[in-house]
């Protein structure tokens, strides 16, 4: 939410959000929807399990973690070109 919040800021729209709820004003719905999913992509492209079971690991350096599953092929990219992705 935050990245999406920033990016709205940078685009010039006003935003206001509550847990997965969005808003904006009307003539701004098809920009922020655009955001979302740049922001969405821009999120999950980024190694979050690797950086977290890192973090743990230094944290807990005597406990043992489990592998992280294998990454599968969806190509997140898609999402850019999803019309239901958020409504």
């Amino acid at each position: 939410m935050m990245m999406t919040a920033i990016a709205c800021s940078e685009a010039g729209l006003s935003f206001a959000g509550v847990h997965d709820s969005y808003w904006t004003h009307a003539c701004d719905v098809d920009k922020m929807n655009m955001i979302l999913r740049e922001k969405f992509v821009e999120l999950y492209e980024a190694p979050i399990l690797e950086n977290l079971l890192e973090g743990f690991q230094k944290s807990f350096p005597n406990l043992n973690f489990p592998p992280l599953p294998e990454r599968g092929d969806f190509d997140l990219r898609e999402v850019l070109e999803s019309t239901y992705f958020f409504n």
